[in-house]
């Protein structure tokens, strides 16, 4: 069998990202897997119960932990940054005042990282495939878990798994989806993505995630150059919303979204009780070769009109075939 023979640029870093995380790529990578060979791999998985169909889950390349999640993040204060562009995107997440930027150079490499922040354990979570950087409660029915990554995908999104169980998690969604623990979902924390000056400006005091090895891999680079001005996305083979591109941008609050382009024409969008703002400056993290030259995509901020003022609602920059993937019935505002 030939090897892969990617024909987009964006693709053959994908390749390269294999072979730089576990020293092999799949020859072809998206094949259907099949469940009697996983549990070769997945001893402790309970394939007996799941909620999907086995077939929506490709392999993505990497094995089991091939893509290595963080598990012991360390971090440096906002003052001692020096390699971070202004607009770089972070993850921004602030619990009981404890405030920690996780830049997206580090997290495309690693995709979670599993961190205690304000006292509470959070899985910190970003798929560049779908864009979608989501920060979950890591506590399923009480008991903290570990989140690790499986190399599998659905809709073209990262499959999670619990070390407490082996069971398999939609990102996206935050719900078990194979194994023990199927049905059940994790509480999404409210965070931000965010230009790195931005979280700096907000809390010069907070904390910032640096590489335990910087030499590890090419943190700053981006394997997946262009793939935001595709037509179409990788290992999807679903079908695709209509009236806006299927890697168009798009803010998605539980079963409600509204296409970037629009909130970016407005400049504010309110939605009962929730305000949608945007402003430029922040670069895309899967443009161009190094992140810290991507388009500017902007900022976004979701907060709910609360008692004591506005709060911020959990909420994710995703692409438009994500949210119609995942939620079907829910409603995509265009214009």
């Amino acid at each position: 069998m030939s090897a892969l023979k990617p024909t987009r640029p964006w693709l053959l870093g994908l390749a390269l990202l294999g072979l730089a995380i576990v020293g092999y790529f799949a020859l072809v990578p998206g094949a259907t897997a099949n469940p009697s060979s996983w549990r070769f791999e997945w001893p402790r998985t309970d394939f007996n119960k799941t909620s999907v169909d086995f077939d929506e889950i490709l392999s993505g390349g990497p094995p089991k932990d091939g893509i290595p999640s963080i598990d012991d993040p360390n971090f440096v204060p906002v003052s001692e940054v020096t390699d971070l562009g202004p607009q770089e995107p972070v993850i921004a997440l602030v619990i009981n005042g404890d405030a920690r930027a996780y830049p997206l150079r580090i997290l495309t490499w690693h995709e979670i990282c599993n961190d205690v922040v304000g006292g509470v354990p959070v899985a910190v979570t970003y798929c560049p495939l779908c864009n979608s950087a989501i920060v979950f409660d890591r506590r399923v029915d009480g008991v903290a878990t570990e989140f690790g990554v499986t190399g599998k995908l659905r809709n073209s999104d990262m499959v999670m798994y619990d070390r407490n169980t082996e069971s398999w998690w939609q990102q996206f969604l935050g719900v078990g989806i194979v194994g023990e623990q199927t049905g059940k979902e994790l509480a999404m924390l409210p965070s931000r993505l965010e230009s790195w000056e931005r979280f700096a400006a907000r809390h010069p005091d907070g904390q910032v995630l640096v590489p335990n090895n910087p030499g590890m891999r090419p943190y700053g680079a981006n394997p997946y150059v262009g793939y935001d001005s595709e037509r179409q996305p990788f290992l999807y083979r679903g079908d695709y919303p209509e009236g806006i591109a299927p890697l168009a941008r798009v803010i998605a609050v539980g079963d409600q979204a509204w296409a970037l382009d629009l909130l970016r024409e407005k400049g504010r969008i309110e939605a009962g009780d929730l305000v949608l703002t945007w402003e430029a400056g922040q670069n895309s993290a899967l443009d161009t070769r190094s992140i810290s030259d991507g388009r500017d995509v902007g900022n976004v901020v979701v907060q709910r009109h609360g008692s004591d003022g506005p709060d911020d609602v959990a909420y994710d920059t995703t692409f438009a075939f994500v949210f119609h993937a995942f939620r079907p019935d829910g409603a995509l505002h265009i214009d």
